[in-house]
């Protein structure tokens, strides 16, 4: 049986308005009364925060595209050709950290001593295994580094340079700091070092995601991250940490969030998915809204999230403006969303 997918059809969601879907298959469509996605494979996010229309030029508009694009790809052809959930949602954030455009990997931001330090974790919804790695200097995909951690240690979570050593320890290369460089991460350095007297209106998106539901029904979630801008050194946030930043259980949902980790952390924001939909019978849509547009703002914060369930129903709900997020359906067509007109709020 061929695994090849269908020709490339990218679709914005400012065609999903009933008026305006021409194109957009029946399945994609959000449902009446709510903004869940239907027969969703694979879904990435590349972090909440305020795109308007208009802030990119149509370059940096199609790199963000292709790239989201690339990913679904990547890991939806795993899935076609029968991987599991786990290889596709590790697959698909690995060529996001390969992407200078997203703070993870080769674009991650700076800390407060201008050097990179990256977090990572992935979860099976199958078995509930898990691994992670926080504040990891010299590995160039820690993603699948929290993998091993996951495979090939009796761990789950790694941090700095026990971390680093592990990698090579299992065949990971060294990374130099300078892979990780971008100009614009420099220069959002020196502006938190120095910000203007008057906030930027654009704030790009910081963590990187994907989940996954495949062919067996299990679910998987993957998070990868440069942390924040001008953050302390030895700052962990929640896209390490399981249960907060990520989380996968075959039962309900699969699970990566993006924005403020302290309170992601506190609020233990991806299992509570998780455990609504568990424990009340909530639907994906409902007991994701309630958790990233009601719960983490009662803490004090903002921020987004993926959520797929094993039926493949996606939730994207977010606190913030706007979530830069993409999906592919069964069917092989994917929807890229990128600026705040683009991505229902909940």
């Amino acid at each position: 049986m061929s695994t090849q997918l269908p020709r490339r059809t990218v679709i914005t969601a400012a065609a999903l308005s009933p008026a305006l879907a021409v194109g957009v298959p029946a399945a994609a469509q959000a449902a009446p009364g709510g903004s869940v996605i239907r027969d969703v494979v694979l879904a990435v996010h590349g972090g909440a925060g305020s795109l308007p229309r208009g802030a990119l030029t149509p370059v940096q508009e199609k790199a963000y595209r292709d790239a989201i694009e690339k990913a679904l790809r990547t890991g939806a052809g795993l899935l076609a050709a029968g991987a599991p959930a786990l290889d596709a949602v590790e697959a698909a954030v690995r060529v996001l950290e390969d992407d200078p455009n997203f703070n993870a990997g080769k674009g991650a931001v700076f800390n407060t001593d201008a050097e990179h330090e990256l977090d990572a974790s992935i979860m099976n919804g199958k078995d509930l295994r898990s691994g992670a790695v926080a504040g990891v200097h010299n590995t160039r995909n820690p993603i699948s580094l929290a993998r091993m951690v996951m495979e090939r240690s009796r761990h789950v979570l790694m941090a700095g340079k026990g971390a680093d050593v592990f990698a090579l320890q299992n065949g990971l290369a060294y990374t130099t700091q300078d892979y990780f460089f971008t100009q614009r991460r420099w220069d959002a350095l020196l502006t938190a070092k120095n910000p203007p007297s008057v906030p930027p209106s654009v704030t790009e998106g910081q963590t990187v995601g994907a989940v996954a539901v495949d062919k067996q029904n299990d679910v998987a979630a993957a998070t990868s991250t440069g942390g924040l801008t001008n953050k302390l050194v030895g700052r962990v946030g929640d896209s390490p940490v399981i249960g907060a930043g990520t989380y996968a259980n075959s039962r309900t949902v699969a699970v990566s969030c993006t924005g403020t980790g302290e309170v992601f952390i506190r609020g233990v924001a991806a299992y509570d998915i998780s455990a609504l939909m568990e424990y009340t019978g909530a639907a994906v849509q409902d007991a994701a809204a309630k958790v990233i547009t009601q719960k983490i703002p009662a803490l004090g914060a903002t921020g987004g999230a993926i959520a797929l369930d094993p039926r493949g129903r996606l939730a994207t709900p977010h606190s913030t403006l706007g979530i830069i997020n993409g999906y592919i359906t069964r069917d092989g067509s994917v929807v890229t969303r990128l600026y705040n007109d683009e991505t229902p709020p909940h």
